[in-house]
């Protein structure tokens, strides 16, 4: 198959991982959303005295930023550089789109003060008790701060953040999972016209009384893409294009053979390497959700980066499993857990590795203006054409 200008007629697998909050320093308008001076992987690197991560260091993210711990080098067969974020926003569905060829003109509406009546009184009806809470805020600590009066009354935790998202908390020793995810339904059909968000998102929690914590049955309830992405294009070529962790939300379902959720990195990266296994040409789009909601979001630098080492241990895994194809490293925004006292997304570059191109030395790619660039990249290498969707192929740079 060779339907574009840059395809590899005889690759079979393509592995796409986005590392979830992977920022690597600063957009140029990043002081228009409150992030001047971020760099989360730099600084993360920084504040624990270095990471040790050979491997992301073979890829050559040592040259994309400075990564104390991490020379400024790349091996053979591979190629580095970082993308711009041309979308309005910093969230994890714009970033995710972009990379498939959407770019958002408008962000997606955001809530620091809670949400407003039109939207929190059909809820409370829709549901049959009032909800505790409505505020801005960080997950962990409204689950902290409200969890016991949860407890007592059934009355559903609802917060938001910088991000464009409606969160709903609830043990799932009084509100069962199915109860919940129902209730992120209600919200989803609620949440329309300008009252838009990106996602609503259900975060049961357990444990007792002060010593509360999160269960991995999260779900993303996002907002269909407005229009084809990539995985469209390439699920319509015939391609199998299977999902991890919350692929399957982001995008709604739409171009995917088949997707599966994760309950941490490590299960996101034996889902993906079980897909890779499969006969037949196919791309695998993963997202690890680790380092931004675990630590990103919860200023925890020291626990970024023993993840950051935890995933840099098993990218020899994913490379073996992808062997013969090719392996794409990426993130969708920055979450830099040090520059401020925020937990919020940060605005950022973020880095393109790849691992399994047909050069003999390494490739810098340089500084791409859209994440529609490495989308359009890999139809293009899958001979995939995407006529209307934003980016521009790199294709031709990764062969020799």
């Amino acid at each position: 198959m060779a339907g574009t200008p840059g395809a590899w007629p005889d690759l079979e697998k393509v592995a796409l991982i986005v590392c979830d909050s992977f920022g690597v320093g600063e957009a140029p308008d990043a002081d228009a959303y409150g992030d001047a001076g971020s760099d989360t992987l730099g600084h993360v690197a920084q504040a624990v005295g270095g990471l040790e991560a050979p491997n992301l260091g073979r890829l050559g993210l040592g040259l994309v930023t400075d990564v104390q711990g991490v020379p400024a080098e790349a091996a053979a067969g591979t190629a580095h550089g970082r993308q711009r974020e041309r979308s309005a926003g910093k969230d994890t569905t714009t970033g995710h789109w972009e990379i498939g060829g959407i770019v958002l003109d408008r962000p997606f509406p955001t809530y620091p003060k809670g949400f407003p009546p039109e939207v929190i009184d059909p809820f409370e009806r829709a549901i049959g008790r009032e909800v505790l809470g409505n505020v801005a805020a960080s997950g962990t600590e409204i689950i902290e701060e409200l969890g016991e009066e949860h407890l007592e009354t059934g009355r559903p935790i609802v917060y938001t953040s910088a991000d464009s998202v409606f969160q709903v908390a609830c043990h799932v020793q009084i509100v069962q999972l199915e109860q919940l995810y129902e209730w992120c339904q209600i919200a989803r059909r609620i949440l329309d016209g300008d009252n838009r968000v990106g996602r609503v998102i259900a975060r049961p929690f357990d444990g007792p009384p002060g010593g509360f914590f999160r269960r991995p049955e999260r779900r993303d309830f996002s907002v269909p893409p407005p229009g084809p992405t990539i995985l469209d294009f390439v699920n319509e070529a015939g391609i199998g294009v299977f999902g991890v962790g919350k692929i399957g939300d982001i995008y709604g379902g739409r171009g995917l053979t088949e997707f599966r959720y994760s309950q941490s990195n490590d299960d996101g990266i034996e889902l993906t390497i079980d897909y890779l296994g499969r006969p037949g040409r196919s791309l695998v789009v993963t997202n690890l959700v680790d380092f931004d909601s675990k630590y990103g979001h919860r200023n925890d630098p020291d626990g970024y980066g023993r993840c950051v080492e935890a995933f840099d241990r098993r990218l020899p895994e994913l490379e073996r499993a992808v062997a013969g194809g090719i392996l794409f490293l990426t993130g969708d925004h920055g979450c830099d857990p040090t520059t401020t006292p925020s937990t919020d997304h940060t605005r950022e570059y973020t880095p393109i590795l790849a691992s399994g191109t047909r050069t003999r030395d390494a490739v810098d790619i340089g500084t791409r203006s859209t994440f529609g660039d490495l989308g359009a990249t890999i139809a293009d290498l899958l001979g995939v054409p995407t006529e209307g969707l934003a980016g521009t192929s790199f294709a031709g740079s990764l062969r020799g």
